[in-house]
């Protein structure tokens, strides 16, 4: 038994009160006001340095499904550019989300499970792999949060939309969205590779191309090759628990007239092998490891392909945009509870269970929007969604006889529109609306003893979500804007019901939401900064409840509330520096007693599990250059990076049952330039800190989780052109 985790709370009681103190929130208010005159200071100290006097280009979003300024997105937002994606090493979706504060992840480590919140909203645990609160949309094609593992493969940026994002991106954008722009073919030849070598034998090669290849047409093709050793070992043999590989490949081609018409089609695929979810016995060993049958996890594997078709053109006054695409995921897994944890919970020897899971997703969507730098800005579409996917376990360590399968269907179709209009001097109202219907059915099979028994069910759903709010314009290079909004999760149906018992649909989940804010940019773009307050009540909020001592789970709903702040800001000083940080206070509540659960009572006042009360982070970009004759390159120049993040403490289940520890992270890049060429030396997690990934409390006193990879350092090159 583990001594040195906290003693279980009492029944009946919750953890003191993290009710946020209004000085707190008034200071952090101040913070946000105050930087409008911060903008004008940055003005004035660019006026001043003649090297700063260079006006850098408007960021451009499409967090609106439409082409704007990211400063005049009316809600709270934060864009990971692709140079910072490299330069960081976040190598896939979740990478980058776990760096983006204010946005929690809870993943085992394996391909296909990730549950996603932003602002503490988001399922207290994912029940199916439809259930999600916030939306992935890669190239206007709209997945789920299984897909969090996808490569940052050529991408040209990652916006993370806060607040709920119902309006343009559907039911599962209860608590945001995550718009992946990948990089689109261009008329001039250009390209980049990119190779790494480091600790535990991390390892990528990656590379792109692209140009023009007649009159109208242009290409563009990208790969990347990646694997390394696990970092948790099998004590039976002393070598790493499995060796992951990573194949991915994009390949798109751009037709273009001169009358502004556009055709993109596009076509991806990604084959993760060897990875699996991680069940380590806390405390962690150094190094970390799991007693199991080595192997075990040879046969892991998920594939993921994208096809998308996308045809644009512009009109006068207004925008076309038609986007086809077909996405697949095929899914092979085994789960593995080892010896010790095994041993800790009173049982013996390891045991394991197999999951398959296959999807296909077809997508259409239609819609009208204003062109950039339109006075107006505006979009109305429709959407139709159709997947088909199972979700089955074949067989566990005692072979097939317990067998499940499960087939899902989701048909959703929806109109939406959105737009921002100048209704006084300064002042613009937002509105925007969706009505989506939604039909669902269920098929199973369950074995056991001997006997099969099948079960089948369907729903339907017609709901509504939208957002109305008004921004300010106190001067052209600050706005203060106030939006209420409506999200919404739909009901469904869970992947690991065992019995017919258990496959009894959960309720959707609606939140509530409320934001005000204040964004502000110099006049030349060097000095940007946003900061907001946010409060979301949310309804039936999604609960899978897991019984680790029988293996059950159960969907249940529980009520919720989070709220908080949050600010950013990023300056380039002259053109050597550039500094940008954020921070995020987050306070949350489970508002409903839910008793006699497999895994513990869940009280009201409890803290939603994952979401940490501080997280923030701290980036120093420099680029210098060098003495002309510094080894003999042309044009060299020094260039470093360091980025802090801070997470705090979190607990790690709805039942509060003990928290994940906080952390510190320093991860390092330091580099020599000549030319488009870069020679490199990286570090992550250079203070070597245990960082928890997720964590689970088995009575009466084990926890197992998750950890991530300690310190590793290594070199890499890279060529641009």
């Amino acid at each position: 038994m583990m001594t040195d985790l906290p003693p279980r709370p009492p029944r009946g009681a919750g953890p003191a009160s993290t009710a946020i103190p209004l000085a707190v929130l008034a200071a952090l208010a101040a913070l946000a006001v105050a930087t409008v005159p911060l903008a004008g200071r940055a003005d004035e100290a660019a006026a001043t340095d003649a090297a700063a006097a260079t006006e850098l280009a408007p960021m451009t979003v499409t967090a609106r499904r439409a082409e704007e300024g990211a400063k005049d997105v009316p809600f709270g937002l934060t864009v990971v550019s692709g140079d910072e994606i490299e330069a960081r090493r976040l190598n896939t979706i979740e990478d980058v989300l776990r760096a983006t504060p204010g946005v929690s992840v809870n993943s085992s480590g394996g391909p296909n499970l990730y549950n996603l919140s932003i602002r503490g909203v988001g399922a207290l645990y994912q029940m199916s792999m439809d259930d999600a609160s916030v939306v992935l949309n890669i190239d206007g094609t709209a997945l789920t949060p299984h897909y969090s593992g996808l490569g940052t493969l050529d991408v040209e940026r990652v916006e993370v939309l806060k607040g709920p994002q119902g309006t343009l991106f559907g039911g599962n954008g209860e608590a945001g969205a995550i718009n992946i722009t990948t990089r689109r073919p261009t008329r001039h030849l250009e390209g980049y590779l990119r190779g790494e070598y480091g600790q535990e034998n991390q390892r990528l090669i990656e590379g792109a191309v692209g140009g023009a290849l007649t009159e109208n047409l242009s290409g563009r093709i990208a790969l990347r090759h990646s694997g390394s050793d696990l970092w948790v070992d099998n004590l039976r043999t002393g070598d790493p628990l499995s060796e992951p590989t990573d194949l991915a490949f994009r390949g798109s081609l751009l037709w273009e007239d001169f009358d502004g018409t556009s055709v993109l089609a596009t076509a991806e695929r990604q084959q993760v092998k060897a990875l699996t979810n991680l069940l380590v016995l806390m405390p962690y060993r150094d190094p970390p490891v799991n007693d199991l049958t080595p192997g075990l996890f040879d046969d892991n594997e998920k594939t993921m392909e994208r096809y998308a078709l996308e045809i644009g053109h512009d009109f006068q006054d207004a925008r076309l945009t038609a986007t086809t695409s077909v996405a697949r995921a095929d899914f092979t897994g085994l789960v593995a509870y080892d010896r010790l944890i095994q041993a800790a919970t009173g049982r013996g020897g390891e045991y394991w269970i197999v999951d398959t899971s296959e999807e296909t997703v077809l997508a259409q969507d239609i819609r009208l929007s204003s062109l950039p730098d339109a006075d107006i800005f505006w979009v109305a579409g429709v959407n139709l969604y159709h997947a088909d996917r199972s979700y089955d376990t074949p067989r566990n360590t005692y072979g097939t006889g317990s067998a499940s399968e499960r087939d899902f269907t989701t048909r959703r179709y929806a109109v939406y529109g959105e737009a921002t209009v100048p209704v006084a001097p300064r002042l613009k109202l937002t509105a925007g609306l969706r009505q989506a219907w939604e039909e669902k059915t269920y098929d199973a099979t369950y074995r056991g003893g001997g006997t099969a028994v099948t079960d089948a069910r369907d729903l339907s759903d017609a709901y509504t979500t939208g957002r109305l709010g008004l921004s300010y314009a106190v001067t052209p290079e600050t706005t203060i804007y106030a939006l209420a909004s409506r999200g919404y999760n739909p009901g469904g149906f869970s992947d690991y019901s065992t019995q017919p018992a258990d496959s009894v649909p959960y309720k959707p989940a609606v939140n509530r939401s409320i934001e005000a804010g204040v964004k502000t940019e110099s006049a030349d773009r060097r000095f940007q900064a946003s900061a907001a307050l946010f409060f979301n009540d949310v309804k039936n909020n999604h609960l899978l409840s897991y019984d680790p001592a029988t293996y059950v789970t159960n969907a249940v709903n529980a009520d919720t509330r989070s709220q908080g702040a949050e600010i950013e800001a990023s300056w380039r000083i002259g053109e050597e520096l550039t500094l940008s940080g954020g921070l995020t206070l987050i306070d949350t509540e489970i508002r409903t007693n839910l008793i006699g659960l497999g895994a513990g009572d869940v009280r009201a006042g409890n803290r939603v599990p994952d979401v940490p009360r501080w997280a923030g982070r701290f980036s120093v970009a420099w680029i210098h250059d060098l003495p002309v004759r510094f080894g003999n390159l042309p044009q060299p120049a020094l260039n470093v990076r360091a980025d802090y993040t801070h997470v705090g403490a979190r607990t790690a289940d709805p039942q509060n049952s003990f928290d994940l520890a906080a952390y510190d992270e320093i991860d390092l890049h330091l580099g020599v330039m000549s030319g488009g060429a870069e020679v490199y030396l990286w570090g992550d997690n250079l203070l070597d800190e245990t960082r928890d990934l997720y964590g689970y409390f088995a009575a009466p006193a084990t926890a197992y989780g998750a950890p991530a990879r300690g310190r590793t350092v290594g070199v890499g090159m890279a060529w641009q052109f």
